[in-house]
């Protein structure tokens, strides 16, 4: 445990993110710390875990398309939308 007391009783404080152990009665100048808080976010601003359940459901839905003709049209219907819009981002919505 590094320079903690094996077997002691601890405070445990969080501050700022930041989880500190401080043995009982001791200074509180003395903390150490023993974790953070974790929340990695993608640059989009969203939190890392969604942003890989979306890549593992885009995986999904590549890998089904292969043996489900419907999904494959679809697919490369919004691949050819994704590469129209990204070339010169002129498409316009029409309702029909």
């Amino acid at each position: 445990m590094g320079t903690l007391n094996p077997g002691a009783t601890f405070i445990y404080e969080r501050v700022d993110g930041v989880t500190y152990a401080r043995e009982v009665g001791a200074d509180p100048r003395t903390r150490v710390e023993v974790g953070w808080d974790y929340d990695e976010r993608t640059s989009d601003g969203r939190p890392l875990h969604e942003h890989m359940q979306d890549d593992k459901m885009w995986g999904e839905i590549r890998r089904m398309s292969r043996t489900n003709p419907t999904l494959q049209s679809e697919l490369e219907r919004v691949i050819m939308l994704y590469h129209l819009i990204k070339e010169d981002n002129k498409i316009a919505h029409h309702r029909v």
